[in-house]
């Protein structure tokens, strides 16, 4: 009798853990840097719909050897189901890392330490009290931009804050930092008098109505123009951390050279970058359309810098806000990196140096801002540094880390 149940007990405990494997998915993932330059805080996203799991996944474990990698997973449509995973990692120049990867459709507890931040505050009618939201929509007529507190969208890596204004410009403002760290949760963007004292960062550019850092704008053939007339504008935060933020500036219904789009604007900045990605989505293939990008030329009178080949920055000092006598100036280094095959011409308006973009054929596509403060003491203090820098920079986004899913 005993010997029997000893037997069940262990057929039992078979059972219990072959159920326990099978209710997991385990795989590694291959990140090979072929560029001779190192990789630090690498992107590396897997879109979970590649792979069979046979659950919906709620938790995942991310292992190089003996150490776990902080990871997220993403909603990336609003179904309540993790699309992406996403995590960052460092990559020797020439040399290549293999990761374990394991989902679970158990919810895990587990608390990464947090390096990007992103917030919507909805404004109420007790002063200085806001709501915490995730998703706005507006008629396209309506009067948006003070519904939210600091005019929409905020979000920022330890490097550097964005923000996204809610309404027909949908412009990047900029946020500077004197150190690195997360600051827009406590900061608002507005820092008060004792955080200055502190050493928060603040406001460094007043945009007017230039595209900033890489807005994308219309175009009539001699200067940008704003995204209007629109049916419905929206917002929405699809990711806030630990290690990318992820926001959406939508419209539907833009009346545009003779079309109607449905277009989102898709932001995201990982931990570690002080560049933003940007994908620009509509819901039916572009025919004919030109769009405009690039960066600010501040008081008209910026250094610019161009490689006449998607590559466009700036460099230049202006008050961040009207207030002149509380405030000083600042000075700011923008850039904005196109690929080729998207780039119509080169050009420039009034407020801005730009490349005009089109992509027929296509249903969305994807080109990368940045920017620094001279206020950082991290950052690149002179003209010169920032566009060495940006050159460097688009020579790293051109060589991208290969990705391998080994199941």
């Amino acid at each position: 009798m005993k010997t029997f149940a000893i037997i069940g007990l262990a057929l039992l405990a078979g059972s219990i853990s072959a159920s326990a494997q099978d209710s997991e998915k385990t795989f590694q993932v291959v990140v090979e840097n072929p560029w001779q330059t190192e990789k630090t805080d690498e992107p590396v996203v897997i879109d979970l719909h590649t792979l069979k799991t046979g659950f919906t996944v709620k938790s995942a474990v991310v292992s190089d050897g003996t150490s776990e990698i902080p990871s997220q997973l993403d909603d990336m449509n609003g179904d309540t189901r993790a699309d992406e995973l996403a995590f960052v990692i460092d990559v020797p120049a020439q040399g290549k890392k293999t990761l374990t990867v394991t989902l679970s459709p158990k919810k895990s507890d587990k608390v990464y330490p947090a390096r990007v931040f992103a917030e919507m505050l909805f404004r109420t009618s007790k002063k200085n009290q806001y709501a915490k939201g995730y998703a706005i929509y507006a008629d396209g007529n309506a009067y948006t931009y003070t519904i939210q507190q600091h005019h929409g969208i905020a979000f920022e890596s330890e490097l550097v804050a964005y923000r996204i204004y809610f309404n027909e410009k949908q412009t990047t403002d900029l946020y500077g930092k004197f150190r690195k760290g997360l600051e827009i949760e406590e900061s608002q963007f507005y820092p008060t008098d004792e955080q200055l004292k502190r050493g928060f960062g603040d406001d460094v550019i007043k945009v007017n109505n230039s595209c900033g850092a890489g807005t994308l704008r219309g175009w009539d053939g001699t200067q940008t123009t704003m995204i209007q007339p629109v049916d419905i504008r929206g917002q929405r935060i699809l990711a806030d951390g630990p290690v990318r933020t992820v926001v959406d500036a939508e419209v539907k219904g833009w009346q545009y050279q003779g079309k109607e789009l449905n277009m989102i604007n898709r932001y995201t900045l990982y931990a570690g970058h002080r560049d933003a990605q940007v994908d620009v989505i509509f819901d039916a293939p572009l025919t004919d359309e030109v769009f405009a990008t690039g960066v600010q030329n501040i008081t008209g009178h910026a250094a610019m810098y161009s490689d006449h080949e998607g590559l466009i920055a700036s460099w230049g000092t202006d008050w961040p806000v009207n207030d002149t006598v509380k405030y000083k100036k600042e000075t700011v280094g923008l850039a904005t990196y196109i690929p080729k095959k998207l780039v119509v011409k080169e050009t420039a308006d009034k407020e801005n140096f730009l490349y005009t973009v089109s992509a027929p054929g296509e249903s969305s596509f994807r080109y990368y801002t940045s920017f620094t403060s001279c206020k950082e003491t991290f950052g690149y203090p002179t003209k010169e540094k920032w566009f060495a820098y940006v050159q460097e920079w688009k020579k790293y986004l051109e060589q991208p880390v290969k990705i391998q899913v080994i199941e």
